[in-house]
């Protein structure tokens, strides 16, 4: 069996850890397609932030209270930086952290694509699965906000992701999510290959309009999904009206999509109606929602371990 899934996020690498176990179990190989527009560049260096934490954590090197970022960090670079009064100073690198970035900076400016760099990083976590970003090319999500700083004619400036997520917390007045170069941007090698011999895409409950969707931004990847020969279940990223974890509901009002269970499952669609999915799994308090032209099945949600998301990807299998 041939596994895809399309995450981001801290909630996508968790349920990752669930996907290798169960493809350990059955024999299953795994590529991961993961979100690119959370990265930027902070003092000279690329940082990405969703391969890094899906890497760290299939790894065994992800913090796991703050569930982002190394274990065993240390600030020293980052207290170094703020006395020098360099911006920005509301995000941070951990100094083991700031190695990775190192790696991948000098590997980009050597001529490497992210996906080629991406392997060779891998290759110190050894994480079970192949990870591969959704394209090697810039694709950035940015928020259009009003307040807080310099604005164009009309009121409103386009802030990065990260400073909107991270800096502003989401709380700001925000219109609309725009994914900077997905026009241009290709697939990077091996990720349409993946989706069109895959048994099965699942689609991880990361939040839906900021790690799924740059992804399905790509050209050519929604079609890819859409068109492949693997039956697509997706998990949903709510349990009873609240994100599992993050701000998701925050994201999803932008956007004026209820945040609930079917909320969600009705933005991606059934594929059999022009959207994505063929299944959606969602909590049992859950059960009773309904998504056109998509089975829908109650089941746990809650990634307690990894076990119990393994149960999750079983219940994936057995719904298609």
């Amino acid at each position: 069996m041939r596994i895809v899934v399309l995450a981001g996020g801290i909630g996508g690498a968790r349920f990752l850890l669930g996907v290798r176990a169960y493809a350990r179990r059955v024999g299953a190989e795994v590529t991961a397609v993961v979100n690119v527009g959370d990265d930027l560049y902070l003092h000279g260096l690329k940082i990405c932030p969703d391969l890094d934490s899906v890497m760290y954590t299939l790894g065994g090197g992800a913090d796991p209270e703050r569930g982002w970022g190394r274990a065993d960090e240390t600030w020293t670079v980052k207290a170094e930086l703020a006395a020098y009064g360099a911006e920005p100073t509301w995000f941070g690198l951990g100094d083991r952290d700031v190695a990775t970035h190192l790696v991948r900076t000098s590997m980009i400016e050597g001529g490497y694509p992210l996906s080629a760099v991406t392997g060779a990083l891998a290759t110190r976590w050894q994480p079970g699965v192949r990870l591969l970003p959704a394209t090697d090319d810039r694709l950035e999500t940015h928020a259009i906000v009003s307040g807080g700083g310099p604005a164009g004619a009309d009121g409103q400036r386009a802030i990065h992701f990260q400073e909107w997520w991270v800096r502003h917390r989401a709380d700001i007045p925000t219109h609309r999510f725009v994914f900077v170069g997905a026009d241009a941007a290709k697939p990077a090698p091996g990720v349409v290959e993946a989706l069109g011999t895959a048994d099965l895409v699942l689609v991880a409950p990361s939040n839906p309009v900021v790690s799924i969707a740059p992804i399905l931004a790509v050209p050519g990847l929604r079609e890819a999904v859409a068109a492949g020969p693997g039956r697509v279940v997706g998990v949903s990223p709510i349990i009873g009206g609240a994100p599992v974890r993050g701000m998701a509901d925050r994201c999803l009002a932008v956007l004026g999509v209820e945040c609930s269970a079917e909320g969600v499952g009705r933005m991606y669609g059934g594929r059999r109606s022009g959207g994505l999915l063929d299944g959606w799994l969602v909590a049992p308090e859950d059960g009773t929602v309904t998504v056109p032209a998509v089975t829908v099945r109650a089941t746990p949600l809650w990634m307690t371990d990894e076990t119990a998301t393994a149960d999750m990807v079983r219940a994936a299998v057995e719904l298609v």
